[in-house]
């Protein structure tokens, strides 16, 4: 996935819920990681069952919280999950068409959430070595 990961996030829209939820951006994000393992859990769950009424919920919420921070393919993914589980409820058919699909979300969301993490925490990869060795205080030979 690396040849494409900078497809993976439309920046401009990432930087304008950044700039709109302005304070409230970090924590709302989290919450986002949080909702988005959720959702991808009972996701995968729902595939196991084959179960297209359980998928409807999780994808609907993916795409959207997806979407607000510029995840644009997570989107489209959570998107076509979304849109074939509700046909398949009208048909009364089995989602087995989208095992590809959810197959390749998890590690789509994981890549997104590692470059948010990079973006956001830039200290992340970038740890100071030796940080506080050279200060010795309090010796009055």
């Amino acid at each position: 996935m690396s040849g494409n990961t900078a497809s993976l996030i439309d920046w401009n829209a990432f930087n304008q819920a950044r700039a709109e939820l302005g304070s409230d951006f970090v924590r709302i994000l989290g919450y986002f990681k949080e909702d988005g393992v959720k959702s991808l859990d009972a996701i995968e769950e729902a595939m196991r069952s084959k179960s297209a009424a359980a998928l409807v919920r999780p994808a609907h919420t993916l795409k959207g919280e997806a979407r607000q921070f510029g995840a644009e393919p997570l989107a489209v993914i959570a998107e076509r999950i979304e849109i074939v589980s509700r046909r398949c409820v009208e048909l009364h058919t089995t989602p087995d068409e989208l095992i590809p699909d959810v197959v390749q979300l998890r590690p789509m969301f994981e890549t997104t959430m590692q470059m948010f993490d990079r973006e956001t925490n830039p200290l992340m990869e970038r740890r100071p070595q030796g940080f506080g060795r050279r200060a010795v205080f309090g010796r009055a030979g």
